[in-house]
């Protein structure tokens, strides 16, 4: 029994010392710990039975020893025949209990030692168990161990890269601050260098303005003395009558020889424009159109006196096949292009108040977004959808060259004032100048909208984009000058002939105007009924600057007087749907304007 007591207490007593030793442990072994005292909780109650039946086994042992004990000393006592039968009687009685409870005692052991024998089975079970808990412990001790050198490693490379960090961190504020200070000296220094250039400008304004009065005033005085003078007609002998001019005190005379004199006209007849212009030859500044010193380069062009508002449409047909996106004339006649979805750039000659087909060039892989002749009206240069622009020769008919590189459609190609070479804009978000010589790309501006037009001089190009501005880039440094922003998408940009204006139309349905020499002002041009029918309409200034042409949506193509700021005339009932774009002849006569359903509408005063 003792044995067994030791045994049955032996779980507790090592649970006792697994407790005692757990105590400094981490939460880990006390989790073990505790499965232990469950498990010693467990089997006592599971020996509990077997120790009951072992005491109660005890007690009928220590009984049957008392009865045996008592049948061996007997007391003295006096038999007699009765008392004898009558022991012998309970000596039989008491005999079978002792064999029964014997026998019951006997299986029961046995039962026990069944139970003890399991037991002892589960302990073996439970002891391999733990054994190899056991190892695993000992197998995540080591890992912990090595865990926790890998931290050590870690925090002290975190603690090398946080010095390095804060190092950096140091040097960035220095930095920052050099920049900061670098910053500011650049900002004053370009201030001083703005404010210099625009008081140069504003002399150099000043004296153009003295010479272009002047000549003005010697072209005012040349034609009052051609208005005073009569012409005389006298028929030689071949009946070729000679002409023979004399001053005359009163202006109103004229002498009539044989036959009678040609009808006076006034300087601004459309009879005599082409006479003066190939009297007076005009150099028409073409440099730098934002108050730059560098206003250096002439291009000959005609002159324009005074545009004449159309009135009345003397000749309208179906262009092309499909929408007319573009309408140019030439710089130096009434030659007239029309570029469309077709694919092809269409010339027409004005004769007649009528347009007549004079040619067609061809080559462009998808439709014409935007065509410009050259000052000398003998080439032009066209946008396309196929990401390219082309350079034809007027006597060509196929193009001289192609200009690839941008990555999406080309929406505006224009001549710089050198004319040898040529500002693009794309859909790709940029602007490039290509050389015509080499027919190559040598210098691409970065923008951060589509662009949607452009114009340029000498060293400046200003381009419109969808982000509701126009900027001004130095196309020496290919960088961005001036911003001036607008109230809707630009659609097109034109420069005044005496690139003193800037013409903006945007998707807000106005015109803006603005006057590069006096600080950017600006005026703002709209009309009842007049709407910016797509985000290609182009907006163009007359000849003479006077006047500002526009196609609307409602078909209609409306002038406004740039001096007054009125509008000047609405043009309707020609055109079945949206405009998308207008030209004015240089001599300021005729007015064509192209719309989405292939129609073309020759305007004129008369």
């Amino acid at each position: 029994m003792a044995a067994l007591e030791c045994h049955r207490d032996s779980p507790s007593t090592t649970l006792g010392r697994i407790h005692f030793a757990a105590e400094p442990m981490e939460t880990w072994k006390r989790h073990i710990i505790r499965q232990l005292k469950h498990r010693d909780k467990t089997q006592n109650k599971n020996f509990q039975d077997v120790i009951r039946s072992y005491i109660s086994l005890l007690e009928r042992t220590k009984q049957r020893a008392l009865i045996l004990g008592s049948m061996a000393r007997p007391p003295p006592v006096t038999f007699t025949w009765d008392s004898l039968t009558a022991q012998a009687s309970d000596h039989n009685n008491l005999v079978k209990d002792l064999e029964k409870t014997t026998g019951e005692l006997a299986y029961q052991v046995l039962q026990l030692q069944q139970k003890i024998e399991i037991k002892d089975a589960v302990l073996e079970e439970q002891h391999a168990s733990m054994c190899e808990v056991q190892t695993r412990l000992a197998q995540v001790e080591s890992d912990r161990g090595e865990l926790r050198a890998s931290a050590t490693q870690i925090r002290e490379r975190n603690r090398s890269l946080k010095r390095e960090y804060d190092t950096l961190l140091e040097q960035r504020s220095d930095k920052e601050k050099e920049y900061r200070q670098a910053r500011e000296m650049g900002q004053e220094m370009v201030e001083d260098m703005i404010k210099n250039k625009q008081d140069a400008a504003m002399k150099m304004n000043n004296r153009n303005e003295k010479r272009v009065r002047a000549k003005e005033a010697n072209l005012h005085k040349e034609l009052e003395l051609a208005a005073r003078k009569t012409v005389d007609i006298d028929y030689g002998s071949a009946s070729v009558p000679q002409l023979k001019i004399t001053n005359s005190a009163d202006p109103g005379v004229v002498e009539k020889c044989h036959a009678r004199v040609f009808r006076s006209a006034s300087a601004t007849s459309p009879r005599i424009l082409s006479s003066i212009r190939d009297l007076f030859d005009r150099k028409k500044r073409r440099g730098n159109s934002v108050c730059c010193l560098e206003e250096d380069m002439y291009s000959p062009v005609g002159i324009c006196l005074a545009a004449r508002v159309p009135a009345v449409a003397k000749h309208s047909l179906d262009a092309h096949e499909l929408s007319i996106n573009a309408v140019r004339f030439s710089a130096c006649t009434n030659l007239l292009a029309t570029g469309g979805t077709d694919r092809v750039i269409k010339l027409w000659d004005i004769t007649a108040g009528m347009l007549h087909h004079r040619g067609t060039l061809d080559g462009s892989n998808e439709g014409i977004t935007s065509i410009e002749f050259d000052p000398t009206g003998t080439r032009i240069l066209a946008a396309s959808y196929d990401k390219s622009a082309l350079f034809w020769k007027l006597d060509d008919c196929v193009p001289k060259f192609t200009l690839t590189g941008h990555s999406r459609k080309v929406t505006a190609a224009k001549f710089r004032c050198s004319q040898r070479q040529v500002v693009t804009g794309s859909a790709d978000r940029t602007v490039k100048v290509w050389d015509l010589q080499r027919a190559a790309c040598i210098q691409t501006i970065e923008v951060l909208s589509y662009c949607s037009d452009v114009v340029c001089s000498e060293y400046f190009i200003v381009s419109g984009h969808y982000d509701n501005k126009v900027r001004f880039w130095d196309s020496r440094a290919a960088s961005c000058t001036q911003e001036l922003p607008l109230q809707g998408k630009v659609t097109s940009l034109d420069m005044c002939p005496d690139h003193r204006q800037l013409l903006s139309c945007s998707r807000d349905d106005s015109l803006q105007v603005v006057d590069l020499r006096m600080s950017n002002a600006r005026i703002s041009f709209r009309a009842d009924g007049f709407k910016c029918g797509c985000d290609s309409t182009k907006a163009i200034f007359s000849p003479d600057g006077s006047y500002l042409a526009a196609g609307s949506a409602d078909g209609a193509v409306y002038i406004w007087n740039v001096h007054s700021g009125n509008l000047e005339k609405r043009l309707p009932g020609m055109h079945s749907s949206s405009i998308n774009a207008v030209a004015w002849s240089l001599s300021g006569e005729f007015v064509v304007s192209v719309d989405k359903s292939r129609r073309a509408v020759l305007w004129s005063d008369i």
